[in-house]
């Protein structure tokens, strides 16, 4: 039993998670083990939202172990999230209560990244994390509408901080609450950067494990300030497969370096285009544009993610695709983008050995 326990441990260990990119025993995921009977429990703690992933977790380390000839019938998975705080760029400190900010960005305008960013959020809260979304697009915010908040305002009961909005489970905060939505913006930079930075300081978002900031499109100074004041833990760059956008996607991942804010990696919106009369697909903006990108700057790929009509129309209607298409294929892309991108960050903070108990092995 002793040695057959010692097996599967090691087995287990050299499981690899697709989404952390690392086994278990690189993650320090692996919190217990033990035999009772013909039932093998197992605790494994993983850096990401797992609401919706253990019974394919389950699953997949099931086949793991029976390819390794030995036992799985009889195994029972605790899958448990361990979201860690990661450092934020200095001389920033961090945001008190938000474990993480995440920015979400492109090179230019119209390739779907605040699409992208409300799905991330909406796929993290969905999966059980505690999440906000600040729409830092002072010039066109657009979270209100894509929340279906459009016309509400935020309260402030103590008349110093702003209470976010909530919907769909997940808080947000956006000049578009406090200004008119038929009234534009014309404001100069200094006066944009001032009011994301009081629109991040000054609302009470409570405990949070992830923060998205959907910023403005381009790489111009406003865009390059507000990576330098914000506290952020990592960037998500937003390009289409074309050339073009893909020209403006490494303008981004050089702005993020300039500021020392590490780019988690590249997702490829409108990807592919399925017809939804003959389900012909067809890759309308080019292919393989978004793995050029990442391959050429060392990061990962984390998505790639559908042009679909029913994506516009429900981020029109105030539900996006993640909570009104739920199970959906279009809505499953988002979903895996999302655990893609949780696992990118996670592996950033697991490199630091010793902040985890040790594995306990029982024999009972």
């Amino acid at each position: 039993m002793a040695d057959e326990l010692t097996q599967i441990r090691t087995a287990l260990e050299q499981y690899i998670d697709p989404y952390l990119q690392q086994s278990l025993l690189e993650a320090e995921a692996l919190r217990d083990l033990r035999i009772d009977g013909s039932v093998i429990h197992v605790t494994v703690e993983l850096g990401i939202p797992v609401g919706g992933y253990v019974n394919p977790f389950r699953a997949a380390l099931a086949a793991h172990l029976a390819a390794a000839g030995l036992p799985s019938a009889g195994l029972e998975v605790d899958l448990r999230s361990a979201i860690v705080a990661h450092s934020v760029q200095r001389p920033l400190k961090p945001l008190p209560g938000v474990s993480n900010i995440v920015a979400v960005a492109s090179g230019k305008g119209g390739v779907g990244k605040s699409t992208v960013a409300v799905n991330l959020a909406l796929a993290w809260a969905a999966a059980g994390a505690r999440v906000g979304i600040l729409d830092a697009d002072i010039y066109g915010p657009s979270q209100p509408l894509m929340l279906g908040l459009a016309g509400q305002r935020p309260s402030s009961p103590d008349g110093k901080h702003l209470q976010p909005l909530t919907a769909h489970g997940v808080k947000a905060m956006s000049i578009g609450f406090l200004v008119d939505a038929a009234q534009a913006v014309i404001w100069r930079g200094p006066m944009v950067t001032q009011a994301l930075t009081q629109l991040l300081s000054d609302t009470d978002w409570g405990e949070l494990d992830y923060l998205v900031v959907d910023m403005p499109p381009g790489t111009g100074d406003i865009q390059l300030t507000l990576a330098q004041r914000v506290p952020v833990s990592g960037a998500l760059i937003v390009t289409t497969p074309q050339d073009i956008a893909l020209a403006d996607a490494r303008k981004g991942l050089a702005m993020f370096e300039k500021v020392a804010v590490p780019v988690l990696g590249i997702i490829e919106n409108m990807s592919l285009h399925v017809c939804s009369n003959c389900g012909h697909v067809e890759h309308i903006f080019g292919a393989g544009g978004g793995a050029r990108i990442a391959a050429e700057h060392g990061v990962q790929l984390l998505g790639e993610l559908p042009l679909d009509a029913r994506v516009r129309a429900e981020a029109d209607g105030g539900a996006p695709t993640v909570v009104s298409a739920a199970g959906t294929p279009r809505a499953a892309a988002y979903v895996e983008m999302a655990r893609h991108s949780a696992g990118a960050l996670a592996r950033r903070g697991r490199d630091r050995r010793g902040q985890f108990p040790q594995i306990v092995v029982e024999e009972s």
